[in-house]
């Protein structure tokens, strides 16, 4: 094996190389107190970090690696100070992550032959990295706790900025939306309704629920599947799904029911106490010319209603819109890539580009009329839009830009914090490298005393 940079005193203990023979020994390239952190381990992270789009990069381990150590302190501090995270929000995590990765790469079949394995095989695998990555922050989170920032702080730091290298300030925009989607009669959803019956029908006279999901269910992560959804506990799905599947014995299917998704028909696999392996088939009902046309003269009518001021904004977008995320926002739509900041001020390019097409052609205060438009899921709608304001390219400054900078500020000051912390615990804590990744100048914050005892 190859040699080992030494950070901190101590002996590894003899279970590390036991536990790192299970493994089927690929190869140890860092330890960390008693976590050995193996080279699959990294490499599944780089996977992980081409399937977003990244390009290959094996450069990029050394960051991956340096963020493994990161989480292993704080994990490691964690669990002394009896710091955990909830599995719900474990499960929540991996399936986000797992949405979003195959939306990347064009489908749940796509993903399946990059990464050689089934998704739920993969949900397995990364889960124990995504419950370290949670703990990690949440310690991060208790870390700094307590730190604030005073508008006193906020000058300083500003002043801190040589006056030609304070950055270039992107047009803002901050925008309003009321988002309506049609709403079909129950005549209209008979013909869906009958079509996941029939389905049903099927299943109890003896045909594969499994096989019937795979050809005909519209649910796109679960079909592929035969629309196992794996385990799941009470407050994972929506309620109407949740009943459903916790009153039902394994094998039992259910009758049909409808959701905010559609119709569903479900089978329980397994029960273990307060969680439930089910696998269900969707049908989702789709729009028809007459519900546009209701939703189309809905939207018309609230629009008068805008531009007239018969009601304000705010007040139409929390009776209306079905945009649940800003609907209590007063319709305000926030930047979604600064989401501790919850900021309204989002850059041009980072807004929807059929949004920017409208809202571009607008002036401050201005209501556009509804626009005809189509969701990430596939689903149309109407969307009416408000330009609250519109704040042109700048140089950053303290009056117009306040905000921002409290919010580097703060971050700075919580740097700062991190940083200290993470310098008293490194002291004290066995650590050891690969010489692969020792010249790696991401790590050199883990290499560095080293170098100053010699």
């Amino acid at each position: 094996m190859k040699k080992f940079l030494v950070i901190a005193g101590g002996l590894i203990c003899l279970f590390l190389n036991t536990q790192a023979q299970k493994k089927n020994i690929d190869k140890v390239v860092a330890v960390l107190g008693n976590n050995i952190i193996l080279l699959s381990d990294l490499n599944q992270q780089y996977a992980q970090y081409l399937n977003m789009g990244n390009p290959d990069n094996p450069g990029v381990k050394c960051e991956i690696l340096r963020q493994i150590l990161t989480n292993k302190l704080l994990k490691q501090q964690a669990e002394i100070d009896s710091i955990t995270v909830d599995e719900n929000q474990i499960d929540e995590e991996v399936d986000k992550r797992m949405r979003y990765q195959i939306q990347k790469a064009g489908g749940q079949e796509r993903l399946e032959q990059f990464l050689n394995r089934s998704v739920l095989q993969y949900k397995d695998e990364i889960r124990p990295d995504i419950k370290e990555q949670l703990i990690s922050r949440k310690m991060e989170a208790h870390i700094t706790q307590d730190i604030n920032i005073t508008p006193l702080e906020v000058k300083k730091y500003f002043d801190s900025y040589k006056k030609d290298s304070l950055p270039d300030i992107p047009t803002e925009f901050e925008i309003g939306e009321i988002v309506m989607y049609p709403k079909l009669t129950k005549a209209e959803k008979q013909k869906f309704h009958d079509k996941i019956d029939a389905l049903r029908l099927r299943v109890k006279s003896g045909e594969d629920f499994a096989f019937l999901a795979k050809s005909y269910s519209e649910d796109p992560g679960s079909a592929p599947e035969g629309g196992d959804l794996g385990f799941f506990d009470r407050k994972a799905m929506v309620k109407e799904f949740t009943a459903q599947a916790f009153k039902l014995k394994a094998g039992e299917v259910s009758n049909v029911f409808e959701t905010e998704h559609g119709f569903h028909i479900l089978q329980v696999i397994e029960r273990r106490g307060e969680q439930v392996q089910a696998r269900h088939i969707l049908i989702r009902p789709q729009n028809t010319p007459a519900s546009m046309d209701r939703i189309k003269l809905k939207a018309d009518t609230i629009y008068k209603s805008l531009i007239t001021k018969k009601v304000p904004f705010s007040f139409a977008a929390s009776q209306y819109s079905d945009n649940k995320e800003s609907q209590y926002n007063g319709g305000m739509l926030l930047y979604a890539d600064n989401v501790t900041a919850r900021t309204s001020f989002i850059p041009a390019d980072k807004l929807d580009p059929k949004v920017f097409l409208i809202a571009d052609t607008m002036k401050v205060g201005e209501i556009s009329s509804p626009t005809l438009f189509t969701d990430q899921s596939g689903k149309e709608g109407y969307k009416i839009l408000y330009l609250k304001s519109k704040i042109p390219p700048h140089k950053a400054n303290l009056e117009q830009d306040y905000a921002k900078f409290k919010e580097y500020a703060q971050q700075d000051k919580v740097n700062r914090e991190l940083s200290a912390w993470f310098e008293k615990k490194r002291v004290n804590t066995y650590v050891r490298i690969d010489e692969d990744y020792t010249d790696c100048d991401e790590l050199k914050m883990w290499t560095s005393q080293l170098s100053a005892k010699k």
